[in-house]
């Protein structure tokens, strides 16, 4: 059965000539053995996508049109040279099939009216991964507090003293800003850190910035794991991402080391529990991160892992990215048609 629909699949959008637009951070700075983003376009360009590469100073809007400078894409591994533009041209997104929005954080005010230009576009019938206002709506650390059952005691604020009585409480906490990524200025408060307060006036900009708040989970020790869900489904396999010496963060940019494991039964309940609400929010590609039996966020703007996991085990996630793009394509042309 699953050839079958493979296979329709394949037919059908050969049929379409499928354009793909990417809105990424500069494909010039990235890794392409861990880059997710990569990864994907890997794929596509496999199904003989034409891609059109963009950055996000790249996008416009004109009245309430939505266009960007784009330049068709043409990439390889090789980590000499990895990619290659074509002709540049100006277009209106509306001519495209599917756009990823794979900018990563901070989502700053830039980002936002990016998503406002996409959303532009998503009106007139393209497929926009991840949904515009689902990017703005859903901040990835706050966005975990929509489950407060399955998250650590957490606090969103930027008084100090109400950080200092969550610390006095808890003893042992992480605090983190709202719009960092990679485990940047993520920080971990003992009761009698000589450092609190300087911790403290750092992560709030002096009382003038929110930042999060957690009971540090000493099952970090045990790794902490990135999941995938794809338009609703969990990836059966995760990224478990285990701190190096002296370390609090498991994170891969601050050194943490990243081994693919199946899920077990708790996590399947977490991501499970999540994942059709993602999907009903038109987020289809989304990595959550667990530590022990807690959810700790939600990552929907470039969730990243792809590479590590599929360099283990023989289940393609791409290949369900793509899958995903076909499918609702063929249902947005059913519905148009």
């Amino acid at each position: 059965m699953r050839t079958q629909l493979s296979d329709f699949l394949n037919k059908t959008t050969e049929k379409m000539k499928i354009k793909l637009g990417i809105v990424m951070d500069p494909i010039s700075t990235i890794n392409i053995n861990k880059d997710s983003s990569f990864a994907i376009l890997l794929k596509a360009q496999e199904k003989k996508y034409e891609i059109y590469y963009m950055e996000i100073n790249d996008l416009f809007l004109i009245k309430n049109n939505s266009y960007a400078r784009t330049r068709k894409l043409k990439i390889e591994k090789n980590k000499k040279k990895w990619f290659f533009f074509k002709e540049e041209e100006y277009i209106a997104l509306s001519s495209l099939d599917v756009i990823l929005m794979r900018k990563d954080p901070p989502v700053d005010n830039k980002f936002i009216y990016a998503t406002y230009i996409l959303e532009s576009a998503e009106k007139l019938g393209v497929l926009i991964i991840n949904k515009p206002k689902s990017l703005r709506d859903y901040n990835e650390k706050i966005f975990a507090t929509y489950f407060p059952t399955i998250i650590p005691e957490t606090l969103v604020t930027s008084n100090s003293t109400l950080i200092r009585q969550f610390l006095r409480k808890h003893e042992d906490i992480i605090i983190k800003p709202l719009d960092g990524m990679g485990g940047v200025s993520i920080f971990r408060i003992k009761k009698n850190d000589p450092n609190i307060s300087v911790i403290i006036e750092t992560m709030t900009k002096y009382e003038t910035s929110y930042c999060i708040s957690q009971n540090y989970l000493p099952e970090i020790e045990q790794g902490d794991k990135r999941i995938f869900i794809i338009n609703g489904i969990v990836f059966p396999w995760c990224l478990a991402r285990f701190p190096k010496s002296g370390e609090t963060r498991g994170n891969l940019s601050a050194g943490g080391i990243g081994k693919p494991e199946k899920l077990n039964d708790n996590d399947f309940m977490i991501a499970n529990n999540i994942a059709p609400i993602l999907k009903k929010m038109g987020l289809l590609f989304v990595g959550i991160d667990i530590i022990g039996k807690k959810l700790i966020e939600i990552n929907i703007t470039s969730p990243t892992g792809i590479c590590e996991i599929e360099s283990y085990c023989d289940i393609s996630i791409t290949e369900l990215i793509i899958n995903t793009i076909e499918k609702e394509i063929i249902k947005r042309k059913k519905i148009s048609g």
